[in-house]
């Protein structure tokens, strides 16, 4: 048995004149787990999980992913990683962060199973998998088509990227890859977009370093940092005058990996513009990054588009070259 303490109780005796101090006992029933049913527990395979409880998940190549509201949880297997809250953990800390049960609750829950039969996943070991880029196609029609006539962007700034090797069109499902590359010019990451309106695939490749992601280094003070690269692209289209001055980068998720990086490599950059979508999930990351940014005394604004998105901003504006944010302060 656990014998719990609740907060001391104090009364005023009548026969006495002075106060008593009575402890309550609350008794609760322990459990005990083996250190086999303990691991198993630990080892759920948390979409299975899901789908028993009547929640969607929804396969991201080896991956899964489950909302959290409208942020994004990443599943593989037993283990979990909040996109948006930049923590993660195994099947018993996801079932104490989103069902809000304690560790005993949690361990019990997950070994009760689905009808009785418990479904665990393997071992999963960390994969070092060589970075290579995606073969590219002869021609790029299907990425200028969608790039410029559906997305908008303008076709000045887009060649500028096509010329530094930055953006091609894949031979295999003609997606756009975004082409992320370290200091010493060597790629580092790839981010696919797909041009099929009505299959919108997306998607970094395997072996992808997060702090490499698409970037374009400038000389000046300013770096912007957006969510993903056709936002970007769509900013630059938006704001044309001298844009190759500044620097800018795509996070291809909430993540600030690559913004620290450039920091990292420019140190001329003295001006953190942040632009993440006009969301929950992108302006909780916009004031999380914010907050990194004030306590290392770099100075920050926060730049909010006027619809979802900076492309939304683009295709939907009268103007493509219309500035339509504001700023938070």
């Amino acid at each position: 048995m656990i014998r719990e303490k609740l907060p001391t109780i104090r009364y005023y005796s009548r026969k006495e004149k002075y106060i008593i101090l009575k402890e309550v006992i609350k008794i609760s029933t322990y459990i005990h787990f083996t250190k086999e049913q303990r691991e198993q527990a630990r080892r759920t395979d948390l979409a299975n999980f899901l789908v028993s409880r009547g929640e969607k998940v929804k396969k991201s190549g080896s991956e899964y992913e489950w909302l959290d509201g409208s942020q994004k949880v990443t599943i593989r297997g037993h283990l979990w990683y909040h996109q948006y809250e930049q923590k993660g953990g195994d099947a018993v800390g996801f079932v104490r962060r989103f069902y809000n049960k304690d560790y005993a609750e949690a361990v019990e829950m997950l070994l009760n199973g689905i009808g009785g039969q418990i479904i665990t996943s393997p071992p999963i070991e960390k994969e070092h998998k060589l970075f290579e880029l995606p073969p590219r196609n002869d021609r790029m029609s299907r990425v200028f088509s969608y790039l410029l006539l559906t997305r908008g962007i303008d076709k000045d700034v887009l060649f500028e990227f096509v010329r530094n090797k930055m953006i091609y069109e894949s031979a295999d499902y003609h997606n756009v890859v975004f082409v992320g590359y370290d200091s010493s010019g060597k790629p580092r990451h790839a981010h696919k977009r797909g041009t099929v309106t009505s299959n919108p695939y997306k998607g970094n490749v395997a072996g992808s370093q997060p702090e490499f992601s698409f970037h374009w280094h400038g000389t000046s003070e300013k770096i912007f940092l957006f969510e993903a690269p056709i936002d970007m692209l769509s900013f630059i289209s938006m704001h044309k005058e001298n844009w190759q001055e500044n620097s800018y980068a795509a996070s291809c998720s909430v993540s600030d990996r690559v913004l620290f990086q450039c920091l990292k490599d420019n140190p001329n950059i003295k001006n953190v513009f942040l632009c993440f979508d006009n969301d929950e999930a992108g302006q909780t990351a916009n004031k999380r990054i914010a907050d990194k940014l004030n306590k290392l005394n770099i100075q920050n604004e926060i730049l909010i588009p006027t619809h979802k998105d900076w492309n939304e901003d683009l295709t939907l504006s009268e103007k493509g070259d219309e500035r339509i944010c504001h700023q938070v302060l």
